[in-house]
């Protein structure tokens, strides 16, 4: 498998760069997951929107979907070029129907439903689920090709029920939005402290940190989850590609 990072930041894009947007890519299948503010500019630098197979939205704030308009538009283009013959494939929940019902777009996109506790075949990935601790409803999301397990957390506040979730993975790709010190207003975001727990107490093979704080001193992000993860852990940065086979 091959992990590409496009955007990694909460809230808002900064210049040049984009918020939740990641390319997973195997046996020539390209998923894009979360398609955040900027996300469909970052992505052209790594792939042409031509060569997405689909697309996977852990929930609907805007920084997690906020592109999905603009790779709607895309799709329709690509359909009358003579691109594609069959309407894109767009996974969300239904938790919240008019959000849902937004992923159709005539017959150039189609949502298909994702939930709880079950799973769905997508590409190369059985692609299982878990219900993160967050203001909006949000799934975490665990591919596995057979040979290996890639979790994205979304966004969560701790649960012992992620832990499960991301038992024994080879790749976590975790965020922190908030400090240690801001813990009290995380308001559904981990902390690098619990982020560095979560990977720890999970046994994941090897952290990623990402949907990053606007503000402070990231290093001190990556210290803080460093002194209580043993294993590699790094943060996201745009055109940051992780291996893993």
């Amino acid at each position: 498998m091959k992990l590409t990072i496009a955007g990694c930041w909460g809230a808002y894009p900064p210049a040049n760069e984009a918020t939740s947007a990641y390319l997973l890519e195997k046996d020539g299948f390209r998923l894009l997951i979360d398609c955040g503010s900027g996300a469909i500019s970052q992505i052209q630098n790594f792939v042409d929107l031509s060569e997405l197979d689909a697309l996977i939205v852990s929930h609907y704030h805007h920084d997690h979907k906020a592109d999905i308009g603009c790779l709607q538009y895309n799709m329709f283009l690509q359909r009358i070029g003579g691109l594609r013959s069959s309407a894109f494939p767009i996974y969300g929940h239904c938790k919240e129907p008019e959000q849902f019902s937004a992923l159709n777009y005539m017959n150039y996109t189609e949502g298909r439903e994702i939930t709880a506790h079950t799973s769905v075949v997508i590409g190369p990935w059985t692609v299982t689920f878990c219900e993160t601790n967050h203001p909006a409803y949000c799934l975490a999301m665990r591919f596995d090709d057979g040979e290996r397990t890639f979790v994205y957390t979304a966004d969560t506040h701790w649960t012992d029920d992620m832990v499960r979730f991301c038992s024994d993975c080879d790749l976590l790709l975790s965020e922190c939005s908030v400090y240690d010190h801001d813990v009290s207003v995380s308001s559904g975001h981990l902390t690098p402290e619990l982020a560095g727990k979560l990977a720890q107490q999970s046994r994941a093979r090897q952290l990623i940190i990402t949907h990053l704080p606007h503000y402070g001193a990231h290093e001190e992000i990556l210290e803080r989850v460093t002194a209580i993860y043993s294993g590699p852990a790094q943060l996201a940065a745009k055109g940051s590609v992780i291996y893993f086979a």
